[in-house]
């Protein structure tokens, strides 16, 4: 491949990834863009947990859970209280299974399905990883596949400036451009999350607090995408996390409280049910005192959480406190210890039954904590915009006129997601399912319309 003349550019080496192994492998020719030289730790892909629902996988099967597609998408709507992009859910969902399968079987990724605990608004247990939990994990196994492709390019580090229709205007960081002809375009290139103006505009309620993505998330897609007429949507959305480490700089995990774990604020009380979701418990911890809390758990969440390489990243960071008391780990992080057991006592009282719900409502404790016990002190976060060019079911990106734009595809947060309006709506793996899920479809979709294509390899 000489860098001209090629079927589709790929935007982006996150996510993107997947489509340009898919598209390769049903004989397009790809070019990849990326414009971070350490795309492998430094985009969102990278910093995610690896997490990917799957409805009606053969892993579910196995292990004699049913769900399907349609299950999926009721959740969605409920999430989202019924206001969400109703067709790129639809398509989401009923490729789902057929992507996580595809990971495993054409790209390598050795999947797990996760049975030990539910994530928040998922009533299956459906949400696939790979061992380690780990982002940077999956996207090595996504780069490997891409680098034993030959039909694959990639060319890093550059950027796409500019687009029009059939040729792009790839920049480099010397200063130099150049222009390449393609069949079709996917943007691939996240959100906005790291565009402060934008952020301010569309997520003020997020806007003060830690943005954990990539530098590289500046909104490439909306300019681009607006060069072309097309349609936004839902630009509100986004994925927070209440579980980012204050001194390691990474996540906690969320497993934490979904094992029985709760957050308090500094002076040791708690504020609300952490059950609902990490996302919108972002925006519930950055409006406390300070805009900062403490993890509670104990060694029995400690052990079940060394899954996860984040929390094992933490761990070795030394941010967790360890106590052999409740007035141990109160005097550790500068709490009243009356207070710190009140909240654990009614935490284990609804763990025991004699309560149907705490005073915020939260309804499950998985068992009450006990000796020896950990807190870590977290902030909130932004991790990624969940808004972006309206898309429909194959990941072509809409016009204004509402018909599909030539030869225009989006993907991951360049596009529309399905966790509605504000955080409250972002289930877990709504960031990675559009990203390689939206990269799938569109990859399947200019392959069709092909005249180089062989057939699926």
């Amino acid at each position: 491949m000489t860098g001209t003349d090629v079927d589709l550019v790929v935007a982006g080496a996150g996510g993107g990834l997947a489509g340009a192994l898919r598209a390769a492998q049903l004989g397009a020719r790809v070019l990849v863009v990326e414009a971070n030289e350490h795309f492998l730790r430094g985009n969102n892909t990278s910093m995610s947990t690896a997490m990917v629902p799957g409805a009606g996988s053969r892993w579910q099967r196995d292990a004699g859970i049913d769900d399907s597609p349609e299950r999926f998408l009721a959740d969605i709507a409920a999430k989202t209280h019924g206001d969400f992009a109703t067709p790129v859910a639809e398509a989401l969902a009923g490729v789902s299974a057929e992507l996580v399968e595809w990971l495993a079987d054409h790209a390598g990724l050795p999947i797990e399905l996760p049975t030990d605990f539910h994530y928040p608004g998922h009533s299956a247990q459906r949400v696939h990883s790979i061992p380690g939990r780990h982002g940077a994990r999956l996207l090595r196994h996504l780069a490997d596949a891409v680098s034993a492709e030959p039909l694959v390019d990639l060319m890093v580090p550059a950027r796409i400036t500019a687009a029009r229709t059939g040729v792009v205007t790839v920049s480099y960081p010397d200063g130099g451009e150049e222009e390449i002809t393609t069949r079709a375009l996917l943007l691939a290139t996240n959100g906005y999350g790291a565009n402060r103006e934008l952020v301010a505009e569309y997520l003020p309620e997020i806007a003060d607090a830690e943005y954990h993505g990539s530098e590289y998330s500046t909104g490439d897609a909306l300019r681009i995408g607006a060069t072309f007429g097309a349609q936004k949507s839902y630009l509100d959305a986004y994925q927070g996390h209440a579980g980012l480490s204050a001194e390691a700089r990474t996540l906690v995990t969320w497993t934490v409280v979904m094992h029985g774990g709760f957050v308090t604020t500094v002076d040791g009380r708690r504020f609300g049910d952490e059950s609902t979701g990490y996302s919108e418990y972002a925006a519930t911890l950055a409006a406390q005192p300070g805009s900062t809390g403490w993890l509670v758990y104990d060694e029995r969440i400690h052990d079940a959480s060394l899954a996860f390489g984040d929390y094992v990243d933490v761990v070795e960071s030394g941010a967790p406190r360890r106590a052999e008391s409740v007035a141990d780990l109160a005097a550790t992080i500068g709490v009243p210890a009356d207070t710190l057991q009140a909240e654990l006592d009614e935490a284990a009282a609804v763990a025991h039954g004699e309560l149907a719900r705490d005073r915020f409502g939260r309804t499950e404790f998985e068992r009450p904590l006990a000796a020896p016990f950990y807190a870590v002190r977290i902030l909130p976060a932004l991790f990624h915009t969940q808004g972006g060019l309206t898309v429909d079911r194959h990941a072509r990106v809409l016009g204004s006129d509402g018909e599909p734009i030539p030869g225009l595809y989006a993907s991951g947060g360049a596009a529309v997601s399905i966790s509605g309006h504000g955080a409250a709506g972002y289930l877990a793996g709504n960031g990675l399912l559009p990203a390689l899920g939206l990269a799938y479809l569109a990859a399947a979709h200019t392959a069709a319309t092909l005249p180089t294509v062989k057939g699926n390899r």
